[in-house]
């Protein structure tokens, strides 16, 4: 009993940041094809989003 509030999995938004970037990463293309230099802003920030939720699930750590 002394270690279950210790073997808790901690909440966090890390998960949320790195789904989204890839959805951002793999969606945006089609959405804004028509204007291309929308949809490579938008492939840029999945990149960096979901390397932000990366960088804070795995290598803060």
């Amino acid at each position: 009993m002394a270690h279950a509030e210790h073997n808790k999995p901690k909440k966090s938004g890390a998960f949320f940041l790195i789904i989204l970037g890839a959805v951002l990463f793999i969606v945006s293309p089609t959405w804004f094809a028509d204007r291309p230099e929308i949809g490579f802003s938008m492939i840029a920030l999945g990149f960096v989003i979901g390397g932000l939720g990366f960088y804070l699930r795995f290598i803060r750590k």
